[in-house]
């Protein structure tokens, strides 16, 4: 853990897909929408053969209270404990424990990925901890256990950087007690996540996840605690059994991007604008084994770290992102809301623009002219419903 950090919390989030049978109605096959192009229309839902799983928060959590969130939370210190040695054993001759190396110089890189973690005590590479803290924390909110039997080290040695799918596997027979007694117990206490996989000879499936994005929670937004979350895409071909978590976690679903997409701007659910801007950006690909390819192939790219800057315009509130006109080059200074640029005034100038406006905690729409850098997409832009709506952010 990077107990330097004074304004941020360290933690990963998993975007989990599974796949799902295709309706009868469905075209096929289908074609990925052009990932550099200005699509505005989502796909229908019958044109998914996979859903993603969202988590909605309690009422009672202190930050972002009844929200649909992907799985995920704070890294823990047992995350980075030297004891994952002797679990990932085999793998210590290998670079980050097998995983890929990133092309992204480290001078580039996101702190959360670039922070020497052996100058803080810990021997586990960022890489690796935060791969662990978030299938840890996915087994805990969710029930379902991304690892992989000890067994197989030598197939995964040998084949893991090939494998077209990151499978879920469950070859250690876990019945449904005792994966709930696992999960008490790791609920309780983070560590015993490690002593779980030592006693039942798994790994946690850290090869089954490809980094994605990295963002900061932006200042002033969501209560007092900011998190710096590292963003993990997994593709499972078969959909996982899961269990209702009576704590943090009211009630989970799995539904394709563009139902979650849909509900939202029907107001029948909230997401956050990361989830927002990822929903948008999964659209491009209808097909998981199109997302999945995608997601294994750029993960080596890198990614950019992204603090969305906030400013009131009009009773708007809008969203800067990296690469916009506006971001500014010291984006942890705060903004004065009451400023007024007549570059946001401006509709007509629509150079490197990077943005999300929100109408309302529910009207969210993108405006974008950049280029992804890292080989990443673009979401799909899409028009906000029209309403006349009274609230606010």
């Amino acid at each position: 853990m990077n107990t330097a950090l004074k304004q941020w919390k360290e933690a990963s989030t998993l975007i989990l897909t599974a796949g799902r049978r295709l309706g009868a109605d469905s075209l096929s096959p289908r074609t990925p929408l052009d990932g550099n192009g200005a699509a505005t229309r989502l796909p229908h839902s019958s044109e998914f053969d996979y859903d993603v799983l969202l988590l909605k928060r309690s009422a009672k959590s202190t930050f972002m209270p009844n929200a649909y969130v992907f799985p995920g939370g704070m890294v823990d210190s047992s995350d980075f404990s030297s004891d994952w040695l002797d679990v990932f054993k085999s793998f210590l001759n290998s670079p980050g424990f097998g995983l890929r190396s990133v092309k992204q110089p480290v001078e580039n890189r996101p702190p959360i990925f670039a922070t020497n973690r052996l100058k803080l005590g810990s021997p586990i590479p960022g890489e690796v901890a935060l791969r662990i803290c978030a299938v840890r924390e996915t087994f805990e909110e969710s029930g379902v256990l991304l690892v992989v039997p000890k067994k197989e080290e030598k197939r995964i040695l040998k084949s893991f950087q090939d494998t077209r799918f990151s499978q879920h596997h469950t070859e250690h027979k876990l019945g449904c007690d005792e994966l709930s007694k696992w999960r008490a117990l790791v609920n309780k206490n983070p560590s015993n996540f490690m002593r779980m996989c030592q006693e039942l000879e798994v790994l946690p499936n850290i090869w089954a996840l490809h980094e994605w994005a990295n963002w900061l929670t932006p200042t002033a937004k969501y209560g007092r605690t900011r998190f710096d979350t590292a963003f993990f895409m997994c593709c499972l071909q078969e959909m996982p059994s899961t269990l209702q978590d009576e704590k943090e976690i009211e009630r989970f679903q799995w539904s394709t991007p563009s139902e979650i997409l849909q509900s939202y701007q029907a107001r029948r659910l909230w997401i956050a604008p990361p989830q927002f801007y990822e929903l948008s950006r999964m659209c491009r690909f209808p097909l998981l084994d199109n997302l999945h390819s995608f997601a294994h192939q750029r993960a080596t790219e890198g990614c950019d770290q992204w603090m969305p800057v906030i400013v009131l315009q009009d009773q708007q509130h809008i969203s800067l992102l990296p690469g916009d006109k506006l971001y500014p080059a010291d984006p942890s200074k705060p903004t004065k809301n009451d400023q007024k640029d007549s570059q946001l005034e401006d509709p007509t100038d629509d150079s490197d623009l990077h943005r999300m406006v929100m109408s309302d905690p529910y009207t969210t729409t993108l405006q974008i002219t950049v280029k992804p850098k890292y080989n990443h997409l673009l979401p799909v832009v899409t028009p906000a419903l029209s309403h006349n709506p009274k609230s606010q952010l």
